[in-house]
């Protein structure tokens, strides 16, 4: 078993963000697979289009997040709501209504 503590984590600096402190909670180190992250975005925060290899899944504690896709697609996120992004596939984020937002971030390594 794994506890992290709610103000415990290792700070990182996401590529291709903006706006953004985040805490790693728990990593692939620790789990082999899963890394846990915990990002609060600024009002004018967000995230670049961009890949990842990876699995993600975004899920908003705070706030409200528009997360897009390439083509178009666009979802808009508040308290409660997830959204999976498999991997390769780009997105980009922006934080909405001029108010802070923090996500749980899980990071999936195949």
């Amino acid at each position: 078993m794994i506890s992290v503590k709610d103000a415990k984590g290792t700070p990182y600096d996401a590529a291709k963000h903006f706006g953004v402190y985040g805490l790693q909670k728990i990593t692939e180190a620790d789990s082999k697979r899963i890394t846990v992250c915990y990002s609060y975005f600024q009002p004018d925060g967000g995230a670049e289009m961009s890949p990842s290899p990876k699995e993600r899944v975004y899920y908003v504690t705070k706030g409200s997040i528009t997360v897009n896709g390439k083509d178009g697609e666009s979802h808009l996120l508040n308290e409660g709501d997830m959204i999976y992004i498999a991997p390769g596939e780009e997105r980009d984020m922006t934080i909405n209504n001029g108010k802070p937002a923090e996500v749980l971030v899980f990071i999936v390594t195949p």
